[in-house]
């Protein structure tokens, strides 16, 4: 299993990145749906800035975030305290997360899991299937073999991962794709909700893809 490396969130936040900033637009319906569910404690599993940790606690939920970046975690405390919201965060490996079994009731890993290999996504996976309680859901997005750094020349870890190779935040860290086939292998365990595969673009003064990922809301039997 590959060594677990954290992004260098701050070149991110130097270049005061707004979309890192900025909730994605399914924690809005995630917080909804949770809400009608009676689930209220929640991990931000990859926390990065902050910005899902932030939006969950500011409605209510009882906050968890956790992120392998120290310099990401400190910037979500600060922005905690301004707001004045009790989160709770810690640095870590999600290879071994530092919680009970059974903490949680929702979980939100956006861009996170897939920051590893092949065995490390199914060590993860275990870790999450360990801190869920029954009934509990998370939605995680992973890469897509769709996606255009899977087909770059960058270093091979094994078939479903490379490590990437480019100036920015994400050098050197261990990209993970993943097709339906290996999907549904790899939540074997859990009770898939619902699966999108999505190619997500943004506007930057011009409308570009930022890549295919697939969407997964799943629960704990």
């Amino acid at each position: 299993m590959i060594k677990s490396k954290s992004w260098k969130w701050e070149i991110v936040d130097e270049n005061n990145a707004k979309c890192w900033r900025n909730p994605a637009i399914e924690s809005y319906y995630l917080i909804n749906r949770w809400k009608q569910q009676d689930k209220n404690k929640f991990l931000d599993l990859g926390c990065g800035l902050g910005r899902h940790s932030i939006l969950f606690a500011g409605n209510g939920f009882t906050t968890w975030a956790f992120d392998l970046s120290a310099y990401a975690v400190t910037r979500t405390k600060e922005w905690a305290k301004t707001e004045e919201l009790a989160i709770n965060c810690t640095v870590g490996d999600m290879l071994q997360l530092p919680y009970d079994d059974s903490q949680f009731d929702c979980i939100l890993c956006r861009n996170v899991i897939s920051h590893s290999d092949t065995e490390g996504v199914k060590k993860i996976l275990e870790e999450i299937f360990r801190v869920m309680r029954p009934r509990g859901e998370c939605y995680v997005t992973l890469g897509s073999k769709n996606a255009w750094g899977f087909h770059q020349s960058w270093p091979v870890v094994d078939e479903n991962t490379k490590i990437r190779v480019e100036n920015g935040p994400e050098n050197g860290i261990p990209h993970f794709y993943a097709d339906i086939n290996l999907i549904e292998k790899l939540f074997k365990k859990f009770e898939i909700i619902s699966v999108q595969h999505i190619n997500e673009f943004i506007n930057d003064n011009e409308l570009h893809s930022v890549g295919w990922h697939w969407h997964i809301l799943f629960c704990k039997h």
